[in-house]
């Protein structure tokens, strides 16, 4: 079953499928707050059922590529991550369901911002230090309409996010640096742009590095491998994609920054 839903109806909705024994991908951000979440997990274990979040970047060609080449050593050891996405809005968007808190849980943050969240974990894992802030700079609604977040692990590796939707140019930019090398990722496709992938190598006499660049045109097939993957999950019994933990741990830093916003 596929729960997509506006975010305050996707918690329960989902505790609801569980119960009746369903096997869920959930969308992202799967409640509105930790507490939420926390209803989803509990309803899941107890049922014993599946349940994937739908953080379906990690299913982007370019991002498969870069795992790949992160888990080969490419890099060398992972330093830091700069991250930045954004749209521009549309006409009436601040009237939309995304602009009301009560219905989204927040805004640009919790909508775009989760994906950047869960991409920086996927690589650099658990951050134990969140700093950050929100604002809204043009759209007249009561949520943020950017957020800007370093987080740091317990090594120090860090990630950098600025999330928009005063972008007015659709964008997409994930770089991840490591000791011997960086993956330059922009695009998603459509609006986004050509989603490309390079990679630079550094030599061992440093100057310009060796360069490789992938680039996947043609449509969006995210949710396509998502979903292939979710069925692969449940005829094995175990979690290969995201996890309602992952999911957890991103609200946990989103819960962080818009505390620290209200200082």
């Amino acid at each position: 079953m596929i729960v997509a839903t506006t975010n305050r109806s996707l918690a329960p909705v989902t505790v609801e499928a569980v119960g009746q024994g369903k096997h869920v991908i959930v969308e992202k951000p799967v409640g509105r707050t930790v507490a939420e979440i926390d209803t989803v997990i509990s309803a899941a274990c107890k049922a014993g059922v599946h349940v994937q979040v739908g953080f379906n970047h990690r299913y982007h060609p370019s991002l498969q590529r870069a795992r790949e080449l992160v888990d080969s050593g490419a890099l060398g050891p992972l330093l830091f991550i700069r991250g930045r996405y954004g749209h521009g809005g549309r006409v009436g968007y601040e009237k939309e369901w995304r602009s009301d808190p009560e219905i989204s849980g927040g805004g640009e943050l919790i909508d775009q911002g989760v994906h950047l969240i869960d991409l920086a974990r996927w690589f650099l894992g658990d951050f134990t230090q969140v700093d950050g802030h929100t604002h809204t700079y043009f759209w007249r609604m009561p949520v943020d309409d950017n957020a800007f977040v370093s987080l740091r692990t317990p090594s120090n590796q860090t990630a950098w996010l600025h999330v928009s939707c005063t972008e007015w140019k659709n964008m997409f930019s994930f770089e991840v640096y490591g000791r011997d090398g960086k993956i330059d990722i922009q695009g998603l496709g459509g609006s986004y742009g050509v989603e490309r992938l390079a990679l630079y190598r550094m030599q061992a006499q440093m100057g310009p590095p060796e360069t490789t660049i992938w680039e996947y045109p043609g449509e969006d097939k995210s949710w396509q491998s998502e979903t292939a993957d979710f069925i692969r999950s449940v005829e094995l019994g175990v979690d290969r994609g995201p996890t309602l933990h992952d999911a957890r741990a991103v609200l946990e830093v989103v819960e962080s920054i818009y505390r620290q916003s209200l200082q």
